[in-house]
């Protein structure tokens, strides 16, 4: 297991490496050192929104499976979780360990607060999905820059991907195996208890538009700081595609492959692919440094669990 993440930090790294290198290093260094501090500020305040809100996202959730977390329980876990999603591979280890500390005694003690941590991500991811496929497919329609055919073909079988795994899912929910129907049905009933009973979709999605136009505000804000600002249409075409690298779970937050899309998507607003290589940086930077609060409670932890 240490030698498989071994060599996906080498991997997330050469990739990095090998963008830094293609793509003209010395304005990519150029442009962060002479990065907006105004714009950089916005952004590490944008950070701090996002976990909060996130947090309270999460709570909410949590609750209506029966689960109390308190506000500051749930902003200080989330930190945690935010931090080490950051650090680790694959982007979900720190949601584990949200369930993890906030497990409730007994064998099926772990069941609500999975649950709680997966919808949590699922209402956030939902509306992600929803606003990266309708910005790619109606980005023709949009105007901007002419798409070259290779992307336009790749944007398309994203959509396509999308739509299908979502129509899967709904099958499912709808027609699930014999062999696991039982857990469908526990399933289902949880997810109306989450999104569906007494308007919670309302709050879910307010949450979630929130936090998503935050995500995609703080790019905008990295990019404009590298001295590389983009036009509106950017919020939902190029700058959604971006962050979707960040799902992909052999990387590390997304490093590389984020700057790798960024770097094929700027030349299409007028940019250098070191413009977007820099803006891509800049965004990792922000989101490291503005969780970096969850080390206070990371240490928290090691102490109290020393004493014990």
């Amino acid at each position: 297991m240490r030698l498989l993440k071994l060599i996906g930090l080498s991997a997330v790294l050469a990739l990095l490496i090998a963008v830094i290198l293609r793509f003209d290093p010395e304005r990519i260094a150029a442009g962060l050192v002479s990065a907006n501090p105004v714009y950089v500020a916005a952004g590490l305040l944008l950070v701090q929104i996002q976990i909060v809100l996130s947090a309270l996202r999460w709570r909410f959730t949590a609750a209506r499976l029966g689960q109390h977390l308190g506000v500051g329980q749930a902003i200080g876990d989330y930190y945690l979780g935010t931090l080490l999603n950051q650090l680790l591979p694959g982007g979900v280890a720190g949601d584990a360990i949200r369930a993890v500390r906030n497990r409730a005694h007994g064998d099926d003690g772990w069941k609500v607060p999975a649950q709680a941590v997966l919808f949590e991500r699922i209402a956030g991811q939902g509306v992600f999905f929803l606003i990266a496929t309708f910005g790619v497919m109606l980005w023709p329609l949009l105007g901007g820059a002419a798409i070259p055919e290779d992307l336009r073909l790749l944007l398309s079988g994203f959509a396509l991907a999308v739509a299908s795994l979502a129509i899967m899912f709904l099958l499912a929910l709808r027609f699930p195996p014999r062999r696991i129907q039982p857990q469908f049905e526990g399933l289902k009933v949880a997810l109306a208890q989450v999104f569906l009973q007494g308007r919670a979709w309302i709050a879910q999605s307010l949450f979630s538009v929130v936090i998503v136009a935050s995500y995609i505000a703080m790019f905008m804000l990295a990019s404009a700081a590298v001295g590389a600002p983009l036009p509106a249409l950017a919020a939902v075409t190029a700058i959604p595609l971006c962050l979707l690298m960040m799902l992909i779970p052999a990387t590390i937050a997304g490093w590389g492959a984020r700057e790798a899309a960024a770097a094929a998507l700027w030349p299409l607003f007028g940019y250098a692919a070191s413009d977007g290589v820099a803006a891509g940086i800049l965004y990792g930077i922000l989101a490291l440094v503005g969780a970096a609060p969850g080390l206070v409670f990371i240490l928290a932890a090691l102490f109290s669990r020393r004493n014990r």
